[in-house]
């Protein structure tokens, strides 16, 4: 148990790494240039699955101000699967590549990040979703594609204590889990990335809840995770790359 004085130490650094930290001198790695990292992981497996961008079908909601209006966190999913038509659409909109700029320098997506550097990987646990096998899968933006990676005994029992217990998710049709590849950030901005990553996650949340509502879905944001429990899930190494956002998805 911490003393108090530990724990009001820790809230101030806590609250300094909020604040802004541009115009602090250094020299970046991209100003020493250094080799870039990659824009993204490419696939391990030989045989990927490739998704659609046809989401005509998908849409159920077209109304902005609607589905703004309806957005909320939902923990409740009916027992149904999602098709994989929705889940390409869901994974297009969150962190899908509309184009790569310069010489491979940057990807634009439909989501926004600090200086273009989309730090992330999205990894899925699929539960219920139409023609995909139960198991661990890799979405692949530059392919806009899944790559299959493990199939996991007792799955939806190690997932939810993954999650430190929430039953409600092991009943989601998929959990989204958005991993941290921190060096892609760090590489131009050494000290501001890691606020700079929160900040990028909670743009990829929100479009996922918005896009949740288009497609008659519901979602539920988790920070709230055994993180080396889910690191080891997903195959991550805890250092270099770790989970830093979870969100069960399913029919509501």
């Amino acid at each position: 148990m911490e003393n108090i004085q530990d724990l009001k130490n820790k809230i101030k650094s806590y609250r300094s790494f909020m604040k802004s930290n541009f115009g602090v001198e250094y020299e970046s790695d991209q100003q020493k240039q250094m080799p870039q990292p990659p824009l993204v992981k490419h696939a391990v497996e030989k045989n990927i699955i490739m998704l659609t961008k046809d989401f005509s079908s998908v849409i159920k909601e077209s109304n902005f101000f609607t589905i703004l209006e309806d957005r909320k966190s939902n923990r409740v999913f009916k027992n149904e699967s999602i098709t994989i038509e929705q889940l390409s659409f869901l994974l297009w909109t969150t962190q899908g590549i509309k184009d790569i700029k310069g010489d491979n320098y940057a990807t634009e997506r439909l989501v926004p990040s600090g200086g273009a550097r989309h730090p992330f990987e999205t990894y899925l646990t699929v539960f219920n979703v139409e023609s995909l096998e139960k198991g661990i899968y890799h979405y692949l933006p530059m392919e806009h594609a899944l790559e299959f990676i493990a199939s996991v005994d007792n799955f939806e029992e190690t997932v939810v204590d993954s999650l430190n217990g929430q039953k409600w998710s092991g009943k989601s049709a998929v959990v989204f889990f958005y991993c941290a590849v921190p060096y892609r950030s760090e590489w131009r901005y050494p000290l501001e990335a890691h606020k700079l990553i929160l900040l990028d996650a909670g743009h990829v949340m929100q479009n996922l809840y918005l896009s949740c509502g288009a497609v008659g879905c519901g979602t539920c944001a988790v920070a709230a995770f055994d993180q080396k429990l889910v690191d080891s899930l997903l195959k991550l190494d805890g250092e270099d790359e770790f989970v830093i956002y979870a969100a069960p998805v399913g029919v509501i």
